[in-house]
């Protein structure tokens, strides 16, 4: 049973690397055929030049700064912002278990931001507290807390009611009625909460970054931009790559084994 765990997971795993090398395949064929003419070297570089571009980006950077530290930057804001998202999603869902006057208020404050994307927000937050690395933070913050409370929610109120009752028998009630029920009962939806804002923290980041970037604390996304406006496209795809390689680890490397040892272990099904 083991062995054939390890073959399927090896075969997962073969099945995605083809994948890969047949879209790098393919891009470099489309490079060196110059489909676009003479704008082709700047649509489809090809993949040896983006590979030059991508050292490039960390040795030279932009005006004598690297990649590395507009990366720095950028995580910094973001993890500063998850941080204080999943602690108010969490604090506030817990007061929605406890208050039923909080509850709907708050079921109704989920509804609507969480259909509010919070770039349309930025203008607004910048008029009133000016250009701040903040005022990232706030995206961040607003982009994580609305759809992990939603799943926060949810598993709280999927939680079986006669593991509820069991805990109020075993003298449970308040923070430890939660802590020691509600959140164990809903570790798959709090997973699936964790990966949705993750993502939605990560895409809001780069996209104020490129709309308003901070000039006093640069992040990834204004580097993308200033390579935009240099007609450095090679450099801005690297750069794309990088995105990329930071959200596969995320995933791979901290919310699957977060999964992993928590739905998966207990034999749960994630939400998501």
């Amino acid at each position: 049973m083991k062995k054939s765990f390890r073959e399927s997971k090896s075969c997962d795993i073969l099945v995605k690397v083809l994948f890969l090398v047949l879209v790098a395949i393919i891009w470099e064929i489309t490079a060196k055929a110059h489909v676009f003419g003479e704008r082709s070297e700047i649509v489809f570089p090809t993949i040896e030049a983006i590979g030059a571009a991508f050292v490039r980006n960390f040795t030279k950077g932009y005006a004598g700064t690297g990649l590395a530290l507009y990366t720095l930057n950028s995580m910094n804001l973001l993890l500063r912002g998850l941080l204080i998202g999943i602690g108010l999603a969490f604090a506030f869902s817990g007061l929605s278990m406890i208050s039923r006057t909080f509850s709907n208020v708050y079921n109704l404050c989920v509804t609507i931001f969480d259909l509010l994307p919070g770039v349309a927000l930025l203008p607004v937050v910048i008029v009133i507290f000016g250009v701040k690395p903040g005022v990232i933070v706030f995206l961040v913050v607003h982009s994580v807390i609305w759809p992990m409370s939603r799943s926060v929610l949810d598993g709280f109120k999927a939680a079986p009611k006669i593991y509820v009752e069991a805990g109020k028998n075993l003298g449970l009630n308040g923070p430890g009625l939660l802590f020691g029920v509600y959140v164990p009962a809903a570790a798959a939806y709090i997973v699936s909460g964790l990966k949705v804002g993750w993502a939605r923290a990560w895409r809001g980041l780069i996209a104020a970054e490129m709309v308003f970037g901070i000039a006093s604390c640069p992040g990834i996304g204004l580097y993308i931009n200033q390579m935009r406006t240099n007609m450095k496209n090679a450099e801005m795809y690297a750069t794309l790559i990088v995105i990329i390689i930071i959200g596969l680890v995320v995933q791979y490397g901290i919310l699957n084994p977060i999964e992993k040892m928590t739905v998966r272990r207990w034999g749960m099904v994630s939400a998501a």
